[in-house]
């Protein structure tokens, strides 16, 4: 199984299902599902690569602080991801190369203003490979 996310519906918030053979595929689609609600990924080239590191208590916590890394990138940085290698996953780190660019106002249309990953009905565990739920405050 190759590493997928569906966008679940969720009164005023969005969210997704990750799913994939690793915890590094469901890291990975988790992102790419989250950025997919932001931009079309069509719209962003992959020009620089940066390096995050993150770490959290716990696995779930990993998955929110990620993730939640990935808006201060685009939000603070003004750089827009658009694809992402997950390098490293253990339960407390990790470890990601981040394709994308500067954001550019001539050409990036923005979507879906996602605020944050939240932890609200957050669930990782194995079904038929590694599953991952995540809601998004918008």
């Amino acid at each position: 199984m190759a590493r997928s996310f569906e966008v679940i519906e969720h009164t005023a918030d969005v969210g997704i299902v990750a799913r994939g053979d690793t915890v590094e595929d469901i890291f990975a689609a988790a992102a790419e599902g989250m950025l997919s609600f932001i931009i079309r990924g069509e719209d962003v080239r992959p020009l620089e690569t940066r390096r995050r590191t993150v770490e959290a208590d716990e696995q779930e916590g990993l998955l929110v602080a990620w993730l939640n890394d990935l808006l201060l990138l685009l939000n603070a940085d003004a750089f827009v991801p658009k694809d992402v290698q997950v390098v490293e996953c253990t339960d407390v780190r990790l470890v990601a190369d981040v394709r994308g660019e500067p954001v550019d106002p001539a050409r990036h249309r923005f979507r879906l203003d996602v605020k944050a990953a939240t932890y609200h009905q957050l669930e990782i565990g194995r079904e038929n490979g590694w599953r991952a739920r995540v809601i998004f405050d918008v």
